[in-house]
């Protein structure tokens, strides 16, 4: 049984210091995140909030927003004036976070109801600061896709050739690391967090079952493979300054398994 942290006393509101600070950007995502919601509220764990920041969207996603945080008081929304990226707009959930554990979910991801009570019961069991899991892969109308599947430790070498680590997955712990900020990159943001954190601990925690739902959509970011590949390579270079025959190594290990990862998570399983 999971055992809830009391309310902080040096909380200014009367309302209570919840365990976990759940992370959202969103950005046009009104046909995706009323479910991507309903997938948080029907967790088994309920003791969170949930930080929406909106990144300047033109559709009808903020004022859904204010009105589903109308409907659950748990739920925290940031409208920014301007887009600036997936990046700003999650730090800036980060800054308003209260919670010990940071999780991560984008707008149009899902998550398996048991999601949070598994990973924080493992976090408080066993100490581990920063965790992930395998998870599903989706279409656009919900349809599985395949499976991710992550091993059981995570290092920072091996994040470098092949991230494992589903955003959708990832919590960690401010106990431990404190308040960690994603790099100002437009995109790989939050490979530039991983790293970070592993450059702090051994290894990242994985769990070999499938607790959330990844949306591939074909004008998503993500998506775009080309401008993902050029991404990482500013990362290694520009960010994490790794000298050039150091991350031509990384890269080309980074390429062959994104192909691999691809292909296996379009599987359909026999």
């Amino acid at each position: 049984m999971i055992s809830h942290r009391p309310a902080s006393q040096h909380n200014p509101c009367s309302e209570p210091t919840p365990l976990v600070s759940i992370i959202t950007p969103t950005y046009n995502s009104a046909i995706y995140v009323s479910a991507t919601l309903a997938s948080v509220g029907a967790q088994e764990f309920q003791d969170w909030e949930h930080i929406i920041v909106d990144d300047a969207s033109s559709d009808e996603t903020v004022s859904l927003l204010h009105e589903l945080s109308a409907e659950d008081p748990r739920i925290k929304v940031i409208a920014l004036e301007q887009n600036s990226g997936a990046a700003v707009a999650r730090n800036a959930a980060i800054d308003a976070a209260r919670g010990r554990f940071i999780a991560f979910l984008d707008a149009d991801d899902l998550w398996m109801p048991q999601k949070l009570a598994v990973q924080i019961a493992y976090m408080l069991k066993t100490g581990a600061p920063f965790i992930c899991s395998s998870y599903n892969v989706i279409d656009e109308q919900g349809n599985h896709c395949g499976t991710v599947t992550v091993p059981e430790r995570v290092t920072y070498k091996k994040i470098l050739r092949n991230n494992t680590i589903g955003c959708l997955t990832a919590v960690y712990d401010t106990d431990y690391f404190g308040k960690v900020q994603m790099p100002l990159i437009r995109k790989r943001q939050d490979l530039g967090l991983w790293l970070k954190l592993l450059k702090r601990v051994r290894h990242a925690h994985g769990l070999n079952e499938s607790l959330a739902q990844y949306r591939i959509r074909p004008g998503s970011i993500s998506h775009n493979k080309v401008s993902a590949a050029k991404s990482t390579w500013k990362l290694y270079r520009h960010i994490e300054k790794l000298p050039l025959p150091v991350a031509v190594y990384y890269f080309l290990s980074y390429a062959t398994n994104g192909v691999i990862k691809n292909y296996l998570a379009r599987r359909p399983d026999t």
